[in-house]
């Protein structure tokens, strides 16, 4: 939703403004304009990126015309079926667990929560991790460094989609004045012609800059910054995770190990420590 707003009002005040000055708005309509610009970025976007970076990139900014999916809710159902998980673990004992991981699907524990279940890279991460712990064998401080490594390398490709769209937004300014150049060729080639169709032309040119300087800063741009606040929500949650498994591995409480999970979180959708115990309490009610 604030993708959508923030472009009206980008799109409003601009239009706006330039309409309230007496411009015409048909002179800012240049499809041809728009052609060279966005069909020499789109082009240069394909051959600076793999083809699994490019669907990846018109995969992931549909995504934010919705809300976070890493939302309170959700982080209190993180924490909840890291309850579950641990204290099983603590009761029964380790091997407890492993039908659990083992077979998610078909959890009792992984069952209630949907939200988890069906973000795939959260479960996989959840699951490998409890499957170490199972199998022993690992240490706190190598399970730690192996973790820190795959969130790495995770955030290193989570970022891929916005510094590609960040570099499009960089070359579009370059482009408008590639439309700019090119409309003041047609218009050297129209000096015989009338002075308003001159003027017709020259205004063309120079509305190729004013769209290439306008899709780079007021929508592209934004669209990449937009998308590493979607990664580094993304990155969060899975801290908690990390936090969460390494407390218990280090032999904490199930109640203290949610904790530290719950302290890894970003204050915006961090509970309340009487908020999550509530949460806890209803749960096993």
């Amino acid at each position: 939703m604030n993708t959508i707003i923030g472009f009206l009002i980008v799109s409003g005040s601009v239009v706006g403004g330039y309409i309230l000055s007496h411009g015409h708005l048909a002179t800012l309509l240049q499809p041809y304009e728009l052609l060279i610009i966005g069909g020499s970025a789109f082009g240069a976007f394909m051959v600076s990126n793999p083809m699994s970076l490019v669907i990846k990139t018109f995969k992931g900014v549909p995504t934010l015309l919705s809300g976070s999916k890493y939302n309170k809710a959700t982080y209190l159902d993180l924490l909840t079926l890291m309850y579950e998980l641990f204290t099983k673990a603590r009761k029964e004992g380790l091997m407890a667990v492993e039908s659990d991981i083992e077979e998610p699907e078909s959890s009792e524990i992984f069952s209630k929560y949907p939200k988890i279940t069906k973000n795939h890279h959260v479960l996989e991460f959840i699951v490998d991790y409890m499957r170490l712990i199972v199998s022993g064998g690992m240490n706190p401080f190598e399970l730690d460094n192996l973790m820190s490594m795959e969130l790495e390398a995770h955030h290193h490709e989570s970022h891929e989609a916005p510094s590609a769209l960040t570099r499009v937004a960089d070359g579009l300014p370059g482009f408008g004045i590639v439309a700019a150049v090119l409309g003041v060729v047609i218009t050297m080639g129209s000096l015989d012609q009338p002075p308003q169709v001159i003027g017709a032309h020259v205004a063309a040119a120079l509305v190729g800059t004013f769209l290439g300087i306008l899709l780079a800063y007021g929508y592209v741009a934004p669209l990449a910054v937009a998308l590493e606040h979607r990664a580094q929500e993304e990155a969060n949650f899975f801290e908690c995770i990390k936090t969460c498994i390494l407390a218990q591995v280090q032999g904490y409480s199930p109640q203290i190990a949610v904790e530290f999970g719950r302290k890894a979180m970003y204050a915006s959708v961090r509970p309340g420590f009487q908020e999550l115990e509530d949460h806890l309490k209803g749960n096993k009610g």
